[in-house]
Formats: structure tokens, C-alpha cells, sequence
């Protein structure tokens, strides 16, 4: 018979798969960085720890409003998906947050991913777009899940920091923060207007699309200008991380 420590770790297991995160609304953070910024926002509901890891972390593990409970490193294996498991693991609820609650907030500065289905990409996305002072990031169309372990994993804990919201429908997306008051920039390899000539001292939403192909052209129509990144070198493209970066610091110097 299962006793109830053995059922939380399974019922913990299930949430390597999507559907079991989004139908639950909870998702793991590994490791003591993920888990210690968690603990800030108050989303812990559980605990799993092995006894070496139990040492490692004791005061962390002490400042816990959640059931610790301690496991074997064969469970802590299974809680992971990393190759060394770090034995410690929380399951932690979704922050509540939608596109209507940022815009209620009159953000100054946005971040939005088309259809990003890279998790490192959109992991590191989310902790630049904290880093810059962003107010939220839009996850719009089809892209990855952010509690994905390896977008949890990218964003360095910057997930628990900034509000990330999903936006199925990018288009609706667009006309939402439009109505908000802030003017959408898409970032495209011919836009119209350089980064050095926008004005950016108003508030501002950034569109950024994959790398493998950019936003798609019905997207990039949808933003008040198309703007490209001057890039003197012989590299052609960046990534969606580096755009990100390069064009959200310009936002918040602008801001600033």
C-alpha cells in the first residue's frame, strides 16, 4: 500500500508532462535557487528532499510554510530531469496572472514571444525582460510552456519575479495592448525603421518571433511599426534572446 508520502511524490512525478501542469495548475522547481525564489512569492505546496540534500539545505528547508517531506535519491531521480538530480524538488502553484491584469497595471514596458518553442530561448527571454524592468511577458500563439523545466531552468528563478502570461490568440494580443495605450514594435529583419531612429520613451510592446523564421508576416502587420536591429557585421540574424536583450535595454534606457 502506497502510504501518503508515496503518493505525493507520484501524483509530483506526473508533473513532468504538460497536461498534468496545466490541468493541476502546479509545476517542479529543482534545485535550491528555483526553489528558494518560489518560497518568496508564497507558491510552495510541497517538499522533497534527500537526506544528504536535507544537510546541504537546512536553513532553506527551515524557513518552509510547506510539508517537507524526505525521499530516496531513487525517488529524487524520478522527481528530476536532469542528469544529477540535486534532490531537492517543490511543487509549486502557477501565479495567477493574465494579459488583462497586466495591462490593468498600465505596464511601461512589454515583452511578447510569438510562437517561441524553444524553452531556453523563452527561459532566457523571461530573465532579460526582468533584468530590463519589464512589467510582464506575453507568451502569445503556440509557444513553449514556461514551467517547462528547462524554460524554469533558463529564466535563473526570474519566472517567480515577473508576471508571464499566455495569450493563445497573438492577434488578440496585439489589439489588447494597442488599446492599453502602448505602441507595438515588431522586430523584423526589414523593418521599416532602425532601432536608432525609434522613439522609445513611451510605453512599449515588443514582438519577437523565432529564430528559425521571425514573426510571420500577418504578425508583424499588426504592430504600429516593424523595426530592425542595425547590424554593421557580417552576422545576418540574431537570436530571439540576443534581440530581446539589445532592443529591451534600449526600451529601459529610453524609460529611464
Amino acid at each position: 500500500m502506497l502510504t501518503e508520502r508515496s503518493t505525493r511524490v507520484v501524483a509530483a512525478v506526473k508533473l513532468h508532462r504538460h497536461i498534468a501542469r496545466r490541468r493541476s495548475r502546479r509545476f517542479l522547481a529543482e534545485g535550491a535557487h528555483l526553489v528558494e525564489a518560489a518560497s518568496r512569492r508564497g507558491l510552495i505546496r510541497d517538499v522533497f528532499v534527500t537526506e544528504s540534500a536535507a544537510q546541504r539545505h537546512a536553513v532553506l528547508l527551515d524557513a518552509q510554510d510547506a510539508p517537507v517531506h524526505l525521499v530516496t535519491e531513487r525517488a529524487a531521480k524520478a522527481l528530476s530531469d536532469t542528469v544529477t538530480p540535486a534532490g531537492l524538488v517543490a511543487v509549486c502553484e502557477m501565479a495567477a496572472s493574465t494579459l488583462d491584469d497586466v495591462l490593468a497595471a498600465a505596464p511601461r514596458l512589454v515583452a511578447v514571444a510569438v510562437e517561441i518553442s524553444e524553452p531556453g530561448n523563452a527561459g532566457t527571454l523571461i530573465r532579460i525582460a526582468d533584468a530590463m524592468g519589464a512589467a510582464a511577458v506575453v507568451l502569445a500563439g503556440h509557444s513553449v510552456d514556461p514551467y517547462n523545466s528547462k524554460c524554469l531552468r533558463a529564466s535563473a528563478g526570474s519566472i517567480f519575479s515577473i508576471p508571464v502570461t499566455a495569450a493563445p490568440d497573438a492577434a488578440a494580443a496585439v489589439a489588447s495592448l494597442k488599446t492599453a495605450g502602448l505602441q507595438v514594435m515588431a522586430t523584423t529583419l526589414d523593418g521599416e525603421l532602425s532601432l536608432d531612429d525609434v522613439d522609445l520613451a513611451n510605453r512599449t510592446a515588443w514582438l519577437f518571433g523565432p529564430e528559425s523564421h521571425g514573426l510571420s508576416a500577418e504578425v508583424a502587420q499588426l504592430a504600429h511599426h516593424r523595426v530592425q536591429i542595425p547590424m554593421p557585421g557580417g552576422a545576418q540574424s540574431l537570436n530571439v534572446a540576443a534581440a530581446a536583450a539589445i532592443c529591451l535595454y534600449q526600451s529601459a534606457r529610453a524609460l529611464r
